[in-house]
Parts: structure tokens; C-alpha cells; sequence
């Protein structure tokens, strides 16, 4: 739809969506799931739906931000609630090689401190992979 402001230049109503890429990888141990482009509110659904779909029942999710260059506060947001969500799981949600403009927003909102954050995805697995063998039996 096609709206003409009264100084005549025309505008747009339709909102594009932000650049998103999203790739799955099975782990030895959870799912890594790298996150690049942006996440703002025309796109953060999409990534909620994405993320929840690919949640294993009890098993860890590692989210690679390292390709991530805006988040907002829906972004922010559905990383909270998929947080919540694992730890209904007893399991945990890790983000890696957090950034720039989004580490800024984890760090200003102080979400940063409540999430487990590791520099690079490998220190992210190899931490899981710690968890995981020093949780006691029947628990692992």
C-alpha cells in the first residue's frame, strides 16, 4: 500500500524484514544454531519460532552470535524467554561470540550477567561438555 504524505512524495506502509540467516548443527551434546544479519521486531517472531522448533527436549542450546550485527529489544526478549523455557528443562541456553551492538544490549540491560556468555563457540561446547560429564548420574 502506497500512502501520499501531503508534500507529495510518496511513502511506503509495508515494514521489510531485516536481514536474517539461520543454519542448525547438531552438537555430540544439544544443537548449535548460528544467528547472522539482524533481529528486530520485524523478524524476532521468526526467530523465536525457529529456535523453539529446534529445542531437543533436555538438551542444551548453544546460539552462535558472532554473524549477528543488531538486536533490539524483541531480540532481547526472545532470548529471555527461550533462557526461561531451557531452564524449565533443567538444561541451558549459551550464547557465543557475542559482539558489538548486541553485547552492548545485553550488557545496558544487564541480561548479560543472567545469561551464560562464552567468547567463541568452542569454549561454549567445551563448556557444556563439562556440565555434562560432571553432572551426577541419572542427571547427564
Amino acid at each position: 500500500m502506497i500512502v501520499t504524505p501531503p508534500s507529495g512524495v510518496p511513502c511506503s506502509t509495508e515494514v521489510a524484514m531485516a536481514p536474517l540467516s539461520l543454519d542448525r548443527q547438531r552438537l555430540i551434546i544439544g544443537v548449535l544454531v548460528t544467528v547472522g544479519g539482524e533481529v528486530d521486531a520485524t523478524n524476532a517472531p521468526h526467530l523465536e519460532a525457529y529456535l523453539r522448533q529446534e529445542i531437543l527436549p533436555g538438551e542444551p542450546l548453544v546460539l552462535d552470535l558472532g554473524a549477528l550485527t543488531f538486536m533490539d529489544s524483541s531480540a532481547l526478549n526472545v532470548l529471555i524467554r527461550l533462557d526461561a523455557a531451557l531452564r524449565e528443562q533443567n538444561t541451558t541456553l549459551r550464547l557465543a561470540a557475542v559482539s558489538d551492538v548486541p553485547a552492548r544490549v545485553l550488557q545496558i540491560t544487564g541480561v548479560w550477567s543472567a545469561l551464560h556468555i562464552h567468547p567463541s563457540v568452542e569454549e561454549a561446547i567445551a563448556a557444556l561438555l563439562a556440565e555434562h560429564t560432571a553432572a551426577p548420574a541419572g542427571l547427564a
